[in-house]
């Protein structure tokens, strides 16, 4: 007999009445049950940074103080005992789930208290939310003394070398100029954000571009006369502005313009107007002579010196030290101790890794810098700054001193404390991106501040591999399917399907199956067939198909620029244009940076040079070849950035024709499916750095999206 109206509201009271009672019996059980649903929403796009770590932990410490607290109480019903036993027993399974498809929070599961400012304050917060009523020794948090970590890292200490003429250096000028800026710290003010965990809203805040608009700090007009460029130069007026901040005293910027506006030129002319010498850049091997070159060209009068393997040739009396990546954890003793005044980091998206050990070297240096001088020039530059999720801010705010990475430094702190809001209210998140921009990220795109630039279009060309080589390749991407198909069927077998409706596919086996498939390449190398493999094969099979379009394409344009990502298709291409009788260049890793620079001047200038071979990873920044508008994408990156950083090597300033970037595609084969996974990537920046209304997209690696596509195809999704 069907339930009347009346009894259905009648038994829709009572079970809200009993949910009612049983939250009131555990009112954190529903905060906690919202929070895991939060932690497992960003694990499942691949997006469990630090915060939302910290939030796992906390969670799984909740849990298990709950669950005692239920068992140990007295006057609970033995059913009402079970019901939130049971509960609790659901969010660890969320958590458990969790921790099996990123096997690294499986320690944090085992923390049975919080031990950090930032997660103790998480479980204040909550717990207050729930009603319930803390100790005083719980309700005030302090944050941990900092214990500063050694400049020189014990493991780098025994490679520490000391170039002659820096001991000259030393001897000739054995003081430091002291830094006289008046500085009385006095004791830091207590805030009204000091209680809340700040650094998943921040992020978040620029996750979701609130606000909207560019992120650019407010910066001064163009001033009426150029007083900075040396003869024969100018400087744009994108440039004149963020130098007119520099002269009115800001010192630290996020300088992100899009690659070809001319950052370099801009951080060799800032160091000069706020006389941050000796200057210190940290840069890729690839541009370093480029550095050595633009510092002479915009500023005549002062010297710079590259350091090469252990700085035997450097000049020590130089006002500018340029050093690559790899090679600065042999400096780190000396560079600290000769008093610099600005360090600049090219490409600083570098430096993402807080675990690389490059990355503590840089940030280790800024730092002794920064206690040393009240407010020395820090410039973190690059063009692409967030390559697949927004915390890749952390490492470059915590360069710049914006943050320490767990929380704001003060500067920024006064400037969320000004809002007069809390990550609580809505309009936080646009006040804290602003708050954020205006410590000063300057942000310009081609199409804002150099209208006069030509445009720039990526056109794709699907090419049939129709030969036996091809044939074996799509042979290959049809079993490596199969082999995840398999693998997927499998796991649904064992565990059941546990309600899927006929042809609908569980997407977290899709995404375990290909993580697990991802792992196993990677450790596997090149020894047996996987997508790494597959991927150099199609490589390989469009080298010539490549190498013939941009033949026809140079007869027809003049100059060209070829790009591929190994080797042996480089050299398939380079043997190619010489039987068709065209002087190349190449640019590949291997060389020297003199060597790298005289091929990039020899295309730039020589007009029998007709094509640049160029190395996707080598040849993919700081190098200017504007000379040609047409660039030929033999193979295809694995991330968005390296492809843009490719294609702006020719859409630069000094370009006055607009540049086409030919993407080679296999089609009918995962190639096209990666094409199209790199371009989706593109949503990130446009979202949190120029304030498009642009869907959010996943932030899955291309790698695991295409295996993942891969598994699907083969089930038939």
């Amino acid at each position: 007999m069907p339930t009347s109206a009346p009894a259905a509201k009648s038994t829709q009271r009572r079970r809200k009445t009993s949910s009612a009672r049983r939250d009131d019996e555990a009112p954190i059980i529903p905060i906690l049950a919202r929070k895991v649903r939060e932690v497992e929403a960003k694990a499942q796009r691949g997006k469990l940074g630090p915060t939302n770590r910290v939030k796992f932990q906390v969670i799984a410490f909740l849990v298990r103080e709950e669950r005692a607290r239920v068992k140990a109480e007295a006057e609970m019903s033995d059913a009402t005992r079970a019901e939130l036993l049971k509960r609790l027993d659901g969010v660890a399974t969320i958590l458990a789930k969790t921790a099996a498809r990123d096997t690294s929070l499986i320690q944090l599961l085992e923390v049975d208290q919080a031990t950090s400012p930032v997660a103790r304050r998480m479980r204040r917060d909550w717990l207050l939310e729930s009603g319930a009523e803390l100790a005083p020794d719980e309700l005030i948090i302090t944050d941990a003394v900092t214990v500063a970590s050694p400049l020189v890292p014990t493991a780098a200490s025994g490679r520490q070398v000391m170039p002659p003429q820096v001991e000259a250096r030393q001897m000739a000028n054995p003081f430091l100029a002291p830094d006289l800026t008046p500085h009385t710290p006095g004791p830091t003010p207590r805030r009204r954000l000091d209680g809340w965990e700040l650094m998943g809203p921040l992020y978040k805040a620029f996750e979701i571009g609130a606000g909207g608009g560019a992120a650019t700090m407010e910066l001064p007009e163009v001033p009426e006369f150029d007083r900075l460029s040396p003869k024969g130069l100018a400087v744009m007026p994108h440039q004149s502005r963020f130098l007119e901040a520099v002269r009115e005293g800001h010192r630290s910027f996020l300088l992100a313009d899009e690659p070809g506006l001319g950052k370099t030129a801009e951080s060799v002319l800032a160091a000069s107007v706020a006389g941050a010498y000796p200057l210190l850049v940290v840069v890729p091997n690839v541009v370093k002579m480029n550095w050595a070159r633009e510092v002479e060209r915009w500023t005549p009068q002062r010297r710079a010196t590259v350091i090469q393997g252990d700085g035997e040739d450097l000049d020590a009396f130089a006002d500018v030290f340029i050093v690559n990546y790899e090679v600065l954890d042999r400096h780190l003793s000396w560079l600290s101790s000769i008093g610099l005044a600005g360090m600049v980091v090219d490409e600083a998206h570098f430096i993402k890794n807080l675990s690389s050990q490059r990355s503590r070297n840089v940030l280790a240096l800024a730092s002794s810098i920064r206690e040393r001088l009240r407010d020395p020039l820090l410039l973190a530059l690059t063009g692409t700054p967030l390559i697949n999720d927004v915390e890749d801010f952390d490492a470059i705010w915590r360069f710049l001193g914006w943050t320490n990475g767990e929380k704001p430094g003060p500067e920024l702190m006064e400037k969320l404390d000004a809002t007069g809001l809390t990550p609580a209210d809505k309009a936080f998140y646009p006040a804290a991106r602003s708050a954020v921009i205006s410590m000063g990220i300057v942000r310009r795109r081609k199409t804002d501040v150099a209208k006069d630039l030509p445009d720039k279009l990526v056109a794709d060309l699907p090419v049939q591999l129709d030969d036996e080589f091809g044939r074996s390749i799509r042979q290959a991407e049809r079993e490596l399917g199969e082999r995840l198909g398999a693998r997927y069927r499998r796991i649904i077998e064992a565990r059941g399907d546990r309600g899927l409706l006929p042809g609908e596919i569980d997407e977290d086996i899709v995404r375990l199956v290909a993580q697990h498939e991802l792992d196993e390449s990677k450790a596997a190398g090149s020894g047996s067939e996987n997508v790494f493999t597959m991927v150099r094969r199609i490589g390989q099979a469009k080298a010539l198909l490549a190498a013939d379009y941009a033949v026809q394409l140079q007869r027809s344009v003049g100059k060209v620029v070829f790009f591929a990502k190994h080797i042996d298709v480089m050299d398939a291409a380079e043997a190619h244009f010489a039987a068709a009788g065209l002087k190349t260049v190449s640019l590949r890793g291997d060389q020297t940076a003199t060597v790298r620079q005289a091929a990039v001047d020899a295309f730039n200038t020589d007009p029998d040079v007709a094509i640049a071979v160029c190395s996707l990873t080598a040849a993919g920044v700081g190098v200017n070849m504007q000379a040609a508008s047409n660039v030929v994408l033999a193979e295809l990156s694995w991330t968005a950035a390296e492809q843009t950083q490719a294609i702006d090597r020719v859409h630069r300033i000094g370009q006055d024709e607009p540049v086409t970037a030919w993407r080679i595609i296999a089609a009918h084969t995962i190639d096209t499916k990666i094409a199209e996974l790199i371009d989706s990537k593109q949503s990130l920046s446009l979202r949190a750095l120029d304030g498009h209304a642009i869907e959010e997209g996943s932030s899955d690696s291309v790698q695991l999206s295409a295996l993942m596509h891969l598994t699907r195809t083969a089930l038939g999704g």
